[in-house]
């Protein structure tokens, strides 16, 4: 089971337009009461999104700038704040064995915090999101 803060390589998250497999980061944030994973996406396109103030709720999209994270994320980076479904727990863990999904890195708790706080109150994040991601700052004694 993934933890809050852990930052994953999917290897087959979509497909292009030539149908072949594309990788994505994910950034696991919360859990529903089911367990699922509650995620978003990591982007390097800017897209309009601003790096001052890093959290952004505006058009075209809404991100969090995490800057370079480092490790295997080293080109300015986005936290993709549109509407992602929750990943299936079952789901999650059956990817990580087959070695689709990989742990890459872990973000540091001042910087988790600020995007648990950004990702609560972005537009289109679900009220069951919602209280999960600020149920998880509570559970990690963000101030």
């Amino acid at each position: 089971m993934p933890l809050p803060a852990e930052v994953y390589r999917h290897d087959r998250y979509y497909r292009n337009e030539q149908q072949e497999w594309e990788a994505k980061y994910l950034v696991i944030l919360a859990f529903t009461p089911g367990r699922d994973v509650i995620h978003r996406t990591l982007t390097s396109r800017r897209n309009g999104r601003p790096e001052a103030p890093p959290c952004y709720h505006g058009d075209p999209y809404p991100g969090y700038f995490l800057g370079i994270p480092g490790d295997s994320v080293t080109r300015p980076t986005w936290v993709d704040l549109r509407a992602t479904d929750d990943y299936d727990s079952n789901d999650f863990d059956a990817a990580m064995a087959n070695g689709t999904l990989q742990l890459t890195m872990t973000l540091p708790l001042p910087m988790i915090c600020a995007v648990l706080s950004c990702a609560a109150n972005a537009e289109d994040t679900t009220w069951q999101q919602h209280q999960a991601l600020l149920d998880q700052k509570a559970q990690l004694n963000c101030l």
